[in-house]
């Protein structure tokens, strides 16, 4: 008896990072530009973006494509069309720390970092 073979494919794959060190506005202005591009493309732009932020995002990107290329036993990425169906930043915790300010007050300052989740698909 043979094993059961697997009939459908996976469509779509996620790849999430959590707790990155950099306010949710800022990541937010790099997830824009590429929201909704082909895959190659939004690596190419990101690979060579100046933002700080580019780097993480570009891994996450490559991350996102190697979990479609493993759900589908392999099958490459290139070949197949994949754009970036959904990127979102959502806030992640706060470090609240003081900073000395005159006449013995302090001010708050919130070391903001965010969670980004990237969905890759097929074109239809």
């Amino acid at each position: 008896m043979e094993p059961a073979t697997r009939n459908y494919k996976i469509m779509e794959a996620v790849a999430k990072l959590r707790n990155y060190p950099t306010s949710p506005r800022k990541m937010r202005l790099l997830a824009d530009v590429v929201r909704g591009m082909d895959v190659e493309k939004a690596l190419s732009i990101l690979e060579h973006h100046p933002q700080h932020s580019s780097t993480p995002l570009y891994k996450l990107l490559r991350s996102a494509v190697s979990n479609w290329e493993q759900a589908n036993d392999g099958k490459s990425a290139a070949d197949s069309g994949l754009l970036v169906k959904t990127i979102f930043v959502d806030g992640g915790r706060v470090l609240k720390r003081m900073l000395p300010a005159p006449q013995g007050r302090a001010y708050r300052v919130r070391k903001r970092s965010n969670h980004v989740t990237v969905i890759v698909d097929q074109k239809q």
